[in-house]
């Protein structure tokens, strides 16, 4: 018998999502992307500029990596260690003496499922609600939405395109409050491909000094450089400043499905052994990253570095940067950075030629009018509707055809504006 049958019907209330979550965003996957894949489903196809995903576009993870993985298998079914496994963190260790910084040991680094997850966790262990970071703008928008989720208020600073997207200090210095616990820099660049100099990072060490601040630096594209550019990191540079420095396997190593990626304490440890208690926690918490993927760290990180061929002048990266940047300036009203590093491109759209009002509607109408999908320079916290990022990973004739549906596109844009 039903016991039910005879009781009023009650009218189910939406299950809503958790009010944390209001404000955090990440339009590299949001609803543009989901029209696209509606738009795909539908039977059009759609040339994809709009994330890093270097596998996508036939930038394989080298061999080696592979075979050790695939060699080392057998032992990876058990849990390992919280922090990863010995061998990955050993070669992680040696990785940041090459990169001189400072005493740094096995116990100082953690191994996650790809820098995302660590990013998260390290704003969960740190942040109370109304505590503040300063984050750049443009920024890779992961940091800000891990702020938001932890309960803290991004505060952005603003980086100057005119200086070749260097941060602005004294903006910088202007969003500092009492509430102020860390600074995060993304170096080289996501999305602007700017790559910072040492006198700059000595500045912003001295910020950080005086205010007793947290250095984040997100360091994942520290091999993707070009013209002979190298890059220093901002943690070798100081050993009196608190320095999480974060970096992985996606990019330099072409294995971002790998989902490996590791954060590196160094600095002024002594004063932070609580906070470092609370990574700990949430490293354990999560029992440990995958295991498989860790077998490939050593062999990546001593091995043959095949990134250099693919920025050398001749390599199909570069060669893809120079062409998708020499097309992109040639269309009327558009003028972009040459980026030094990474794998993207940040272009600005003269906003009395284009004047814009809803940038995600402008992408939106792009990848409908031309099937070309693109992310807004609003999905990376850049204030203003006049810029857009381009992904240069496809090969030399789909960045072609891209670009030239881009400047079709925005050739009719500037008729319908009246600003032919």
């Amino acid at each position: 018998m039903n016991h039910f049958a005879d009781q009023p019907s009650q009218i189910m209330q939406p299950i809503l999502k958790s009010s944390k979550l209001a404000n955090v965003c990440y339009d590299i996957r949001g609803p543009v992307l989901d029209h696209a894949k509606q738009m795909e489903e539908e039977g059009h196809h759609i040339i994809k500029l709009n994330i890093g995903n270097p596998a996508l576009f036939g930038f394989d993870a080298p061999a080696e990596i592979l075979q050790d993985v695939i060699y080392n298998l057998s032992a990876a079914s058990g849990y390992c260690d919280s922090k990863g496994l010995f061998a990955a963190r050993k070669a992680i260790m040696h990785y940041t003496q090459e990169k001189h910084i400072h005493d740094v040991r096995m116990e100082d680094i953690y191994i996650g499922n790809g820098v995302s997850e660590l990013i998260v966790m390290a704003m969960q262990a740190l942040l109370n609600s109304g505590d503040e970071v300063l984050i750049p703008s443009p920024d890779y928008p992961l940091w800000t939405a891990a702020v938001v989720l932890a309960g803290g208020t991004a505060r952005h600073y603003v980086c100057d395109e005119q200086a070749g997207w260097l941060p602005d200090l004294d903006d910088i210095r202007s969003k500092i409050t009492p509430n102020t616990r860390a600074i995060v820099i993304i170096n080289p660049n996501n999305p602007t491909g700017a790559l910072y100099p040492d006198d700059l990072l000595h500045e912003i060490i001295e910020i950080a000094r005086q205010h007793h601040l947290i250095i984040y630096a997100d360091e994942i594209y520290d091999k993707v450089l070009y013209d002979d550019a190298t890059h220093t990191s901002i943690a070798s540079l100081a050993d009196d400043v608190l320095f999480i420095t974060l970096n992985g396997l996606s990019k330099n190593y072409r294995a971002a499905g790998f989902r490996s990626g590791w954060a590196v304490v160094s600095g002024k440890k002594q004063f932070a052994r609580d906070y470092i208690a609370g990574l700990t926690m949430l490293a354990s918490m999560r029992l440990c990253a995958n295991v498989p993927s860790q077998f490939g760290i050593q062999t990546a990180l001593g091995g043959y570095q095949s990134i250099n061929d693919l920025v050398m002048p001749t390599g199909r990266l570069m060669r893809q940067r120079d062409l998708a940047w020499k097309l992109l300036t040639d269309i009327p009203g558009v003028t972009c950075f040459k980026p030094k590093a990474a794998m993207y491109l940040f272009p600005r759209l003269d906003p009395e030629m284009y004047p814009i009002e809803n940038d995600q509607q402008f992408v939106l109408d792009l990848l409908i009018e031309e099937k070309v999908l693109l992310v807004q320079g609003s999905g990376f916290n850049w204030p203003y509707p006049d810029h857009f990022r381009v992904v240069f990973l496809p090969n030399s004739d789909d960045l072609s055809e891209a670009i030239g549906r881009i400047a079709n596109f925005l050739g009719r844009y500037r008729k319908r504006a009246g600003r032919e």
